[in-house]
């Protein structure tokens, strides 16, 4: 029976030691925390979305994002649908997003390890690597535990983002001594910092908005309900954009973001809106004219930003002064010089890099018998299930392969 090392006990490390006992391997889970699955339990909320109806490319992020076409033809949507409800997960779908009918991603990590107890598959957990190393027979991993043999040795160690969950990076200088190299890694999925001071005053507002990221390195754009904190902005439009925003700033380029407060209305709407608001007697001032389009809280800091003190006669604006206003509010500009750190990041970009991993079996190419599945490699999702969907499907793949007697490649 062949022995197959996972070193990661998260959503992909489960999965890939799940996949490779169903196919035949004695299989074992290394994981350094107290238990496994820490971070499976945070996602959704705590309801966890573990995939998406809505697949494809556009989803997937990374050096070379294609690098996931042929993993998800083996292990997609259906597949991860049919695997969890074997397992005891039925499906509550709503607008394409999927969770457990229970609500709760407790639940999800429950039948996983079921399924691992039933497989007999062994977890030793408070497990600290100390040493890993090619052996003339496969591969010796020395630990805290002690010393164990494998014939194949599976990195599904996560990337860095929560650390707390156990993703903290302790296992790259292992992967690198194999000779992998890396795409360095950024928070994502994550809160954008702003350097402007208004943002103190606008804390607690959400707004329907869409979203321009500008960086040298592109144009990106997302829309939806944006929560402006006193940092900057938060919400999903944020963190779609952020590991765009992140990976620009960690190479010292410019990021600058562009809201349009008013996506529901045309520029020629907005004008025309702005222009009867002005010109009704009810609305005294500039402020009143504003109430109902916008937050009250937010309206101070849009006069403010165009020089036009709250309580100027709305009858007196001038029709230059309505332009300003009406591009501002069209055009808001932010200049993003940061985004929060790992410690509050759903996930993390960067990682192994996929040209030195075989696409259709996630197996090294430079080490005969390493596989790598989930977050460590250069492949992170959108918010909406992308990022557990990658780490099932990659997890599924890298364990049925990793477990392959003859030392093939499944492919399909």
């Amino acid at each position: 029976m062949k022995k197959v090392m996972v070193i990661g006990g998260g959503a992909s490390g489960i999965v890939a030691a799940i996949s490779a006992a169903r196919h035949g391997a004695e299989v074992t889970i290394l994981e350094h925390n107290d238990r496994i699955g820490k971070k499976i339990l945070s996602t959704g909320n705590g309801k966890c979305n573990y995939t998406n109806r809505r697949q494809g490319l556009r989803f997937y992020r990374g050096e070379n994002p294609a690098f996931v076409l042929p993993v998800l033809k083996q292990f997609g949507f259906k597949e991860t649908i049919a695997f969890f409800k074997e397992l005891g997960i039925y499906p509550k779908e709503r607008d394409g997003y999927f969770y457990p009918a229970s609500g709760q991603a407790s639940s999800v990590l429950d039948v996983l390890r079921m399924e691992l107890d039933n497989l007999s598959v062994k977890v030793k957990t408070g497990c600290q690597l100390n040493a890993v190393q090619k052996s003339k027979n496969g591969f010796q991993i020395r630990t805290s535990l002690g010393t164990f043999q494998s014939d194949s040795l599976l990195f599904a160690c996560g990337g860095k983002a929560f650390p707390k969950s156990g993703s903290d990076g302790s296992a790259f200088p292992y992967i690198s001594k194999f000779g992998h190299t890396w795409i360095e890694m950024t928070p994502a999925l994550v809160q954008m910092k702003a350097k402007q001071s208004f943002f103190k005053s606008l804390a607690g507002i959400r707004a329907d908005c869409s979203v321009t990221l500008n960086t040298p390195d592109g144009e990106y754009r997302d829309r939806g309900e944006v929560q402006f904190t006193s940092e900057g902005i938060s919400g999903i439009p944020s963190f779609q954009l952020s590991r765009y925003a992140a990976k620009a700033i960690a190479d010292g380029k410019k990021a600058e973001v562009s809201l349009d407060l008013a996506p529901f209305l045309t520029e020629e709407e907005l004008r025309l809106e702005l222009n009867s608001r002005f010109r009704q007697t009810s609305r005294k001032t500039c402020e009143e004219a504003l109430i109902g389009l916008f937050s009250k809280k937010f309206i101070p800091v849009l006069l403010k930003e165009n020089h036009i003190p709250l309580k100027t006669p709305a009858n007196q604006l001038t029709m230059a002064e309505q332009d300003k206003l009406l591009r501002y509010l069209k055009h808001m500009d932010v200049t993003i010089t940061a985004v929060k750190g790992f410690e509050f990041a759903q996930t993390a970009a960067g990682g192994v890099d996929t040209a030195e991993l075989h696409a259709h079996t996630l197996e090294s190419k430079l080490v005969k018998g390493l596989y790598f599945a989930g977050e460590v490699i250069d492949i992170d999702g959108m918010c909406g299930g992308y990022n557990l969907q990658w780490a099932w499907s990659s997890g599924y793949v890298a364990g049925r392969n990793a477990a392959r007697r003859d030392g093939s490649h499944d492919s399909g």
